[in-house]
């Protein structure tokens, strides 16, 4: 008796939220069922976690259409400011889309080509002088850890193990199939891109029209200012990044060709296109090539080019950039760096490549829709001399 009265007195001391809760409590578990509203609970739980499941495994599986989409996307952007441009001279839009990418794709086209060509030469440049690379290393090692090694022991090392090599040729050769469809599939993924793309950028108006057609005249202003921003900004940096990509591969031939490095040409192409279309490594990757290649030539040729690309980048950073990419892009130099590895790690080469001018126009549309209030005077928010004249972080694309 006396635990029933302690347990009577808690309930009634209780607040009246807790009494209600239990008096219904109480009342479902009197009951034979559980109401209608609970099961109804049960169900939406359910049948939301089903959806959630349902959504993510669609979006596995579309995985790779999700981001050709994207890449898609990126590209019409960037071809969408010529088109627009030459629809407002007379052109149709389907004839100007089309010879945007016949240029494009010829441009590629050349640019594949003459790396080839390097590609080949250099291989065959580089078996004729083996024999004496062979020579030269063995005098070195036998100075340096003072052996009696010949070059005819190396020889003979090569033709004992002669059915290895022969072995791992035969296992490299099994692998051209794989390799085939490698290039198959990319082949493919390239034709998807371009079919997307085309009809991204001929049928534009066509499709912000239908788009917007479904959305209140509020949100179809936002639409259409964060497409048109977007146009601008990506189109802005490829074409900011094309022009420093000549500057570059033009100046370059020039060493190359007084220097007298085989094939100038493609050395000068590869070190502008990938100086300026890799974010962050581009630079070492564009000019490693030709350092490499001029080393096999000369050491002389290779101090040559490595002064070059030290002068060059300087120049490039404090003279042409700036002035350049001043109405394209404006990114700080840590968030440029944050976004290639976010977009690498989302999308590969092609997410680090389309990160910077996606983090441009998420950086713009965010700043038009926010308010700029005066900045409280303050130790950490004093500016020097030399901040105002540079208006701030260097742009950086």
């Amino acid at each position: 008796m006396s635990e029933s009265a302690d347990a009577q007195a808690d309930v009634e001391s209780a607040d009246p939220e807790s009494q209600s809760s239990a008096a219904t409590i109480n009342a479902w578990m009197g009951q034979d069922q559980l109401p209608r509203v609970f099961w109804r609970g049960i169900m939406a739980i359910g049948f939301s976690v089903a959806m959630f499941l349902i959504i993510k495994g669609t979006a596995e599986k579309l995985e790779s259409l999700i981001k050709l989409l994207v890449i898609s996307l990126f590209v019409s952007f960037a071809l969408e400011p010529v088109v627009n441009r030459l629809a407002k001279r007379g052109w149709k839009r389907g004839v100007a889309t089309m010879t945007c990418f016949l240029v494009v794709f010829g441009l590629g086209g050349v640019f594949a080509g003459v790396m080839v060509n390097l590609v080949v030469e250099q291989t065959s440049d580089l078996a004729e002088r083996a024999p004496g690379y062979v020579t030269d290393i063995t005098k070195w090692v036998n100075r340096t850890f003072d052996t009696e090694i010949t070059s005819k022991q190396l020889n003979q090392t090569i033709r004992d193990y002669q059915d290895d090599l022969t072995t791992l040729a035969t296992s490299m050769g099994g692998r051209v199939v794989s390799v085939t469809g490698a290039v198959l599939g990319s082949l493919f993924q390239v034709l998807s891109i371009f079919l997307f793309s085309f009809y991204m950028v001929a049928e534009g108006p066509q499709m912000r029209r239908k788009l917007c057609s479904v959305l209140p005249e509020r949100r179809q202003k936002m639409v259409l200012d964060l497409w048109e921003l977007s146009i601008a900004k990506t189109g802005g940096w490829v074409y900011s990044r094309v022009i420093l990509a000549l500057c570059s591969a033009v100046s370059s031939w020039v060493l190359f060709t007084i220097l007298g490095l085989p094939s100038p040409l493609a050395l000068a192409l590869w070190m502008g296109l990938v100086s300026q279309f890799i974010p962050v490594v581009g630079t070492y990757l564009g000019g490693a090539v030709p350092l490499l290649v001029a080393l096999m030539s000369s050491p002389l040729d290779a101090l040559w080019v490595i002064g070059w690309i030290l002068v060059y980048q300087q120049v490039e950073n404090y003279v042409l950039a700036p002035r350049i990419t001043s109405q394209t892009m404006d990114l700080h130099p840590a968030v440029a760096f944050g976004a290639a590895l976010a977009g690498g790690s989302l999308v590969g080469v092609a997410g680090a490549i389309l990160a910077l001018p996606a983090a441009a126009v998420i950086q713009a549309f965010v700043s038009s829709y926010l308010n700029r209030h005066e900045v409280v005077e303050s130790n950490l928010t004093d500016l020097t001399p030399h901040d105002i004249s540079d208006g701030g972080p260097t742009p950086i694309g």
